[in-house]
């Protein structure tokens, strides 16, 4: 008979994955075990790893933000250059989301199953925006990508508290401001297949937000932390960025923000 699978071990096993579409059937074979109540979770595990963390396809070039290359609507290839850079987002999601899963012992088990619903949903993104760009006449790789959110991860990968602070309710956070305006702008070209997924990202971006918020706090209240506090030393201490305006705040909201921290994005 065989053995359940251990959800930390194979959301290692997924992150090290090179080829993206092999990394989200892995995904997809990891949620579906888990679906099936075919799981089980050791908490207290410890991992030697000797591969390099994240497994990535050797394109994109990676390059500092600067060098990405602006994306006008008016060409196909412009709106391909979006497409591509949202899929980039997405396939580093999906890869945080597995870090989050596997990095961190001693947690509940609800910890790691709602990190691996994040990193089923994000890889359903990429895939729709890969799809898509094939669409276009692109492929994921084509053009230049940078790998801030990346950054954050590494850094925060000693405390999951940081993590929890500093990536999805800080830089994730960032997509719920950021889709409605691209979703108007890619719209307004004439692309409705790509506006339908962007409307699709942010329903579910709001969840995933709202899964950090809600561990974030959880974690402090185990080290007797004040939230808000807290997260503003955090910030600093790890040097995240200062967030600008606009703010989508009923997004935020809904995805756990209090009304004591939207008060900070008015």
């Amino acid at each position: 008979m065989a053995q359940p699978l251990e959800l930390r071990a194979h959301a290692l096993e997924c992150l090290l994955e090179p080829d993206p579409a092999t990394k989200t059937a892995l995904i997809a074979t990891l949620a579906q075990a888990q679906s099936a109540g075919d799981w089980v979770v050791d908490n207290g595990a410890m991992f030697d790893v000797e591969r390099p963390i994240p497994g990535r396809p050797e394109r994109p070039l990676l390059v500092p933000p600067r060098l990405v290359g602006r994306r006008s609507m008016v060409t196909v290839e412009g709106r391909a250059m979006l497409v591509h850079s949202l899929a980039h987002i997405e396939f580093n999601a999906m890869n945080l989301a597995l870090d989050a899963l596997w990095r961190f012992p001693d947690l509940p088990a609800a910890y790691y199953t709602d990190w691996l619903r994040v990193a089923k949903e994000e890889a359903y993104h990429f895939s729709m925006l890969a799809e898509h760009l094939q669409v276009l006449g692109y492929r994921y790789g084509d053009f230049p990508a940078h790998d801030s959110l990346w950054e954050m991860v590494e850094k925060t990968k000693g405390d999951v508290v940081a993590r929890m602070a500093l990536v999805p309710r800080t830089l994730e956070a960032r997509g719920l401001d950021a889709i409605p305006p691209l979703r108007a702008k890619i719209a307004q070209a004439g692309d409705m297949a790509a506006a339908a997924i962007l409307d699709i990202i942010l329903r579910d971006e709001v969840g995933h937000v709202e899964i950090g918020n809600r561990w974030y706090r959880y974690l402090c209240e185990g080290r007797g932390l004040d939230p808000q506090r807290a997260y503003a030393e955090l910030a600093l201490r790890y040097e995240a960025p200062v967030l600008k305006g606009p703010f989508n705040l009923e997004a935020r909201r809904r995805a756990g923000f209090t009304e004591a921290e939207l008060v900070d994005f008015s």
